[in-house]
């Protein structure tokens, strides 16, 4: 069916909105943009003059694509080389979604993410409409096709699966590039003790570099043991230098809501070291240098610039 400029609008009004649901289901930019992209070919394709409410019409035929993508998404998973981290998005990207409430921010950030990863396809739409959103169980429980009951038992559930994270710190600008500071600092320092009075004692650290980037397979846990990894991860040497293919460049940016440090060779983004920082100190880096999962965020860093690099170099 021919779509019309008043109903084409209308999809790219509701656009947004549809990226951050996807986004928040599915830990992939990526795989967001390509849930919304099918969502408009099922609008394309409807029958609109039945379509009572298109923004419900809309959350309902893009949630059943996320909640697909899910399914299949897990016996990927099974198969996914190294450790597995969602895609991390900068600061200002609508992707990001709504940020009024605490509940929203919490939401996006990269260990919540991860933790909803734990969650059945169920549970995961079930809080991210409610927590997020601010759907109602009754709005939740049609576009799942169960009872407003079964509804409030997967939010429950839920709720108990991600409830024991720690909360982070919230940070504007100036404090979260204070924390990276003093983060590249310490990993330059060539000592251990730096890095490990910004660490909590429990703290862990996850490297995703995907079927492309050597990175290392398991979690590196406690802080000592984390401040040798990084250590030796930031001592240059020449042929570490002529692997990545250059010097690197480090810069103060915000991804998920987290501080984090954006590393630049040659002009490409490397690499992004996400800080989950809590009022006891860092308790987890979640390093991605996977190059599938940076596309997006590289696209917004270039649209950005210039930017100002943070003092300190290999």
């Amino acid at each position: 069916m021919v779509v019309t400029t008043y109903e084409a609008d209308l999809f790219e009004r509701s656009r947004g909105r549809l990226e951050a649901i996807a986004y928040r289901l599915l830990g992939s930019a990526g795989d967001a943009e390509d849930a919304v992209q099918d969502a408009y070919l099922r609008w394309h394709a409807a029958d609109r003059a039945l379509i009572e409410v298109p923004e419900a019409w809309l959350t309902k035929v893009l949630t059943n694509l996320c909640l697909n993508q899910l399914t299949s998404a897990r016996a990927r998973r099974e198969t996914y080389v190294g450790q597995w981290l969602p895609e991390p998005v900068l600061a200002g990207d609508p992707m990001l979604g709504p940020a009024d409430t605490v509940e929203q921010r919490e939401s996006v950030s990269i260990a919540m993410l991860t933790v909803m990863e734990r969650l059945s396809p169920n549970e995961r739409v079930v809080y991210v409409l409610r927590e997020a959103f601010g759907h109602s169980h009754r709005e939740i429980a049609a576009i799942l096709e169960i009872t407003e009951s079964n509804c409030q038992q997967l939010y429950r559930r839920a709720k108990q699966h991600v409830g024991a994270e720690k909360a982070r710190i919230e940070v504007d600008s100036a404090a979260a590039r204070k924390v990276v500071e003093e983060f590249l600092a310490a990993v330059l320092s060539g000592d251990t003790e730096p890095l490990i009075r910004l660490l909590t004692a429990d703290a862990v650290s996850i490297a995703d570099g995907g079927s492309t980037v050597p990175a290392r397979k398991t979690p590196v846990n406690g802080a000592l043991a984390i401040a040798r990894y990084l250590r030796d991860i930031f001592r240059s040497t020449p042929a570490k230098v002529a692997y990545v293919g250059g010097e690197p460049t480090f810069y103060a940016v915000e991804v998920n809501g987290d501080p984090a440090m954006l590393v630049e060779v040659a002009g490409r983004v490397y690499g992004i070291f996400a800080l989950n920082a809590t009022p006891e100190g860092v308790v987890a880096i979640n390093i991605q240098v996977n190059p599938d999962k940076l596309e997006r965020l590289a696209r917004q860093w270039a649209a950005s610039a210039p930017h100002q690099p943070l003092a300190g170099s290999w």
